[in-house]
C-alpha cells in the first residue's frame, strides 16, 4: 500500500483504538465515521469496559499472517471456496453476512467479524464465541448501543429510535472480544486514498464520500497482515438483475438507490491494487472475470 499511496498511507496506524487514543488530535478532528469529534466522553466510558485493544496474542506474534476479507458478494454462491477461506490466519467478515447454511461457498472460520449496529447479525448463531466484533461507529448514539451490548444491557428506547432498521438488541460475546475501529483508518480510506472531498455532513448522513465498510475492512487487513487477499467482491451496476449477495434475493439495482457511497470509485481502488499484486481477488468478481457484457 506505501508503495501505491506514500505519504498518504501510513503503517503505524494502530488498527483498533486504545487507551492512548487522547494523544493523537488527528482522532478528533472529524465527527463519527471520520473520528470521534464531540464523542470524547462517551468513548472514555467505553474504553474503561473495554479490556482488550488489539489482535489476540496467538495471531500478534505470528510471523506472517495471511488476511482475507470475505464480502457478501453473490459471485460467492456455487464457488465453493469454503474450504480455502478456512485456510487464512484471519478471516475478516462483513455486517451481517451468514455462515450457517453457506459454509461450502464462505466456510465457518471468523477471526473479526466488521459492522456496525444496524449491520449487526440479528440471529446470536452467527457470533463465533472465539473472534472479534470489530465496531464501527457512523454516528453519537452507536456509542450508546455499543455500551449496552458490552455491559450485557437493554437497549434504552430513544437509542432505538435512531437507528434506520432493526439492530440486535444482544451480542454474545465477552467484553474482551469487543474491538472499536479507529476512524482514521476511515478517514484514510476516503480522504487519502479514494480521494473524497472533506467530509460535509447532511441533516440525515454523508453525500457518498462514505467507504463501505468491505473496502474499509480491506485497508484494515494490510494494516494487520502481511498477505492480504479478498472474496465476495464486486458490484457490476450494468448487470441489475444478477444477486447482490449470496444469501438473499437482492438484485443489483438495489446499490442504484443508496447515497453514501461511491462503489465505482472503490471498484477502481481495488483494481489498482490488484494489478499491483497488493491483494489477490479469490472470487475474481472485481477484474468481472465472471460477468457477463451487457448486450
Amino acid at each position: 500500500m506505501d508503495r501505491l499511496f506514500a505519504e498518504k498511507y501510513s503503517a503505524n496506524i494502530f488498527p483498533f483504538v486504545r487507551e492512548d487514543v487522547y494523544g493523537h488530535e488527528d482522532v478528533f478532528k472529524y465527527k463519527p465515521p471520520f473520528g470521534f469529534h464531540k464523542n470524547s466522553h462517551k468513548l472514555q466510558n467505553l474504553l474503561k469496559l473495554l479490556p482488550e485493544h488489539d489482535l489476540p496474542e496467538n495471531l500478534k506474534s505470528k510471523h506472517c499472517k495471511r488476511c482475507v476479507v470475505v464480502g457478501s458478494g453473490g459471485i460467492l454462491h456455487g464457488l465453493e471456496l469454503g474450504h480455502v477461506l478456512n485456510e487464512f490466519d484471519i478471516v475478516i467478515r462483513l455486517n451481517n453476512a451468514p455462515v450457517q447454511g453457506y459454509t461450502d461457498h464462505v466456510g465457518n472460520k471468523t477471526t473479526l467479524r466488521m459492522t456496525y449496529p444496524e449491520g449487526a447479525p440479528l440471529s446470536e448463531n452467527e457470533y463465533n464465541p472465539e473472534s472479534l466484533f470489530v465496531v464501527v461507529l457512523f454516528k453519537s448514539v452507536d456509542f450508546n448501543w455499543l455500551q449496552a451490548m458490552v455491559k450485557n444491557e437493554a437497549l434504552p428506547l430513544w437509542v432505538r429510535l435512531f437507528f434506520w432498521k432493526q439492530v440486535a438488541e444482544k451480542i454474545p460475546v465477552t467484553p474482551k472480544q469487543f474491538r472499536i475501529l479507529n476512524p482514521i483508518i476511515i478517514k484514510e480510506t476516503a480522504l487519502d486514498i479514494l480521494q473524497y472531498p472533506e467530509p460535509r455532513s447532511k441533516f440525515w448522513g454523508w453525500e457518498k464520500n462514505v467507504p463501505t465498510i468491505g473496502v474499509t475492512a480491506v485497508v484494515l487487513a494490510t494494516h494487520l497482515c502481511d498477505e492480504v487477499s479478498l472474496a465476495g467482491f464486486g458490484y457490476d451496476l450494468r448487470q441489475p438483475n444478477t444477486p447482490l449477495h449470496y444469501y438473499d434475493n437482492l438484485c443489483m439495482a438495489a446499490m442504484e438507490g443508496q447515497t453514501m457511497h461511491n462503489v465505482t470509485t472503490e471498484t477502481k481502488f481495488l483494481q489498482k491494487l490488484i494489478k499491483e499484486g497488493i491483494v489477490k481477488d479469490l472470487s475474481g468478481g472485481i477484474q468481472c472475470e465472471f460477468c457477463k457484457k451487457p448486450s
